[in-house]
């Protein structure tokens, strides 16, 4: 009820369209709570991968790299304005970047590296900050499942030149559809402004700055409309309950899926020590990708939803024939093996006991 409330109120206030009341509560919250430099609520994580790449002047034959273990979106971003991708592999352990091929990749056309933190888990932001700066490299960080989590005392989203975020309704907080993107480069944050309000410095003409607004720049339409940044509020009043339940969840899942991977049975997540576990969701891998599918079959015939996730880009109907032909074998291995379990804020301990069990019987059937 507290998002309806914050929902009526904003359309009492007289502004439902973006960049009202709740959009600016919203962005003060994330700069204040997180530090980062400065922060615009944007439609979706999508639009603010794409306003990341406008920053960025990524302009056609520019090379950007990437995992292939990641969603549409984040190589979307780059392709729409005629970058070429590069995919790189995840590490061995993590389904993260694996940062020490990464140099390798390089050629005098790249212009960025754009990071995805899987399922909340940091990649390694200080060798691939490291690279980035001897390449003078823009760095882009997919924050997509990353809310609250840390790179070592780091909010992640405030480590590369730009952070992506998103509000979907499958995140730990939500409105539906929704996204952020936090400008961490000073220089750009006067700019990112500009693209935001569709090319205009109608920002800086409501707080009095000029006497006019006009188009100055190029930009699209990426601001929410402010009853989804009210709803998105009422979240954020939350976060900390909201957070403290999901990882419960996550760790509960973790303590009792133990016994399978001291068995050998399967594999559970790796979190390095500069990493944090935020709640987004949880995982496991099976032992092979016919394991993996013979899985999903038996916990669906106990009434469980769960799913494997990312296919690799590189390999997709769209990119493979545009791909160099590279092998990405830890990228292959998370693709066919890994396993997502029911994951949401109103699951109940006794249904998270079940799942388990069930991913037990599964073993013992075996």
């Amino acid at each position: 009820m507290g998002g309806l409330l914050a929902v009526f109120q904003a359309a009492a206030g007289g502004t439902i369209a973006g960049n009202g009341k709740y959009t600016k509560k919203c962005q003060q919250f994330f700069e204040e709570k997180y530090g980062f430099r400065k922060t615009l609520l944007t439609t979706s994580c999508t639009d603010a991968l794409e306003m990341s790449s406008l920053l960025a002047n990524i302009e056609p034959g520019d090379e950007v790299i990437m995992p292939s273990f990641t969603f549409v979106s984040t190589a979307n971003a780059f392709l729409v304005k005629g970058a070429k991708v590069v995919f790189a592999d995840t590490q061995p352990a993590v389904p993260n970047i694996d940062p020490d091929p990464i140099e390798s990749l390089i050629t005098p056309r790249t212009k960025a590296i754009a990071v995805v933190h899987y399922s909340g888990i940091a990649c390694d932001m200080d060798k691939i900050m490291a690279v980035a700066a001897k390449h003078n490299l823009i760095v882009i960080e997919d924050a997509a499942h990353a809310i609250d989590s840390y790179y070592k005392d780091k909010p992640l989203g405030s480590i590369g030149h730009f952070g992506a975020f998103s509000f979907h309704e499958t995140k730990n907080i939500f409105c539906g559809e929704g996204g952020m993107i936090s400008i961490n480069d000073k220089d750009a944050q006067g700019r990112a402004e500009i693209i935001w309000e569709k090319g205009t410095n109608r920002a800086a003409f409501y707080r009095g700055e000029v006497d006019k607004y006009g188009w100055v720049d190029v930009g699209s339409s990426f601001l929410p409309s402010d009853i989804l940044a009210a709803f998105l509020y009422n979240q954020l009043m939350n976060l900390e309950k909201i957070q403290n339940k999901r990882k419960f969840i996550w760790n509960r899942y973790n303590d009792l899926l133990k016994p399978l991977e001291k068995a050998g049975l399967l594999t559970l997540p790796v979190i390095p020590s500069y990493a944090t576990v935020n709640g987004n969701l949880f995982y496991f891998l099976a032992r092979s990708n016919e394991e993996r599918d013979r899985m999903l079959a038996h916990l669906k015939k106990h009434g469980i939803q769960a799913v494997f996730h990312y296919l690799p880009l590189h390999s997709s109907p769209y990119f493979k024939d545009k791909h160099d032909g590279r092998s990405l074998p830890n990228t292959a291995r998370f693709a066919d093996c890994i396993v997502r379990l029911p994951f949401y804020y109103g699951l109940k301990k006794s249904e998270i006991s079940y799942v388990a069990e069930k991913v037990a019987s599964f073993y013992i059937r075996d």
